[in-house]
């Protein structure tokens, strides 16, 4: 059975894709079977323009692109307002059907998530559904993404207990446009400090690998 991982993040602009596909790069170059899967994703033309086409794309995966994504929307706007404007809601049973799918071709799967974990991914008189359920429904773990900069400690601190207070659980915190100096330095002790979760990597602007330890980067999938 496959290892999976959910990342999310603070808000919709920390480079939440730029690092999956950094995590997802690592394990590949590695050697370790790695997929990649995503519920969801708005303001794309087409998978190979999308998220999950830059992320295969920079992992260097060869995954098929039908088996990335497996909503998508051209409007830039949350999945739920998208798909009310598009059409073609998401349907949970669908969501679960193409990530076991995934699960069985793959080792290690990484799923992003839409914007951050209070993302609405469907929202009509049949169904009212949040990013939440599906990471409980995949029954995944999850992976937070943040930048490293002013604001992070409340904006970390408050995503994760979100997660920690609605049933799920935080194996690891990444702190993207990392640059070191006081500030930063500070923000990753105070967020480790008040959450209790490692910072297990930080990325520097243009990085093309994720400077962490792979064993310290499987364990998050356990």
């Amino acid at each position: 059975m496959a290892k999976g991982i959910f990342v999310t993040g603070t808000g919709t602009d920390v480079g939440k894709t730029y690092v999956t596909a950094l995590i997802v790069k690592k394990l590949a170059d590695a050697g370790i079977h790695a997929g990649y899967y995503k519920a969801a994703l708005s303001g794309a033309e087409s998978i190979e323009e999308s998220d999950a086409g830059y992320v295969k794309k920079i992992a260097g995966i060869t995954q098929e692109d039908s088996s990335l994504l497996s909503y998508l929307y051209q409007n830039a706007v949350s999945p739920h307002l998208a798909a009310r404007i598009e059409g073609n809601p998401v349907d949970p049973e669908t969501v679960k059907a193409d990530f076991d799918r995934v699960k069985k071709e793959f080792d290690y799967v990484t799923v992003e998530g839409s914007g951050g974990i209070v993302c609405p991914i469907r929202w009509d008189e049949e169904h009212e559904i949040l990013l939440e359920d599906i990471v409980k429904m995949l029954h995944l773990n999850t992976l937070v993404i943040a930048d490293a900069g002013l604001g992070t400690i409340n904006a970390v601190v408050l995503t994760v207990e979100y997660i920690r207070n609605h049933g799920m659980d935080v194996k690891g915190i990444i702190l993207n446009h990392y640059s070191g100096g006081a500030m930063q330095e500070d923000n990753e002790k105070m967020i480790e400090r008040l959450t209790g979760v490692p910072v297990i990597a930080r990325v520097r602007d243009g990085a093309r690998e994720l400077e962490v330890d792979l064993e310290v980067l499987k364990r998050v999938y356990d």
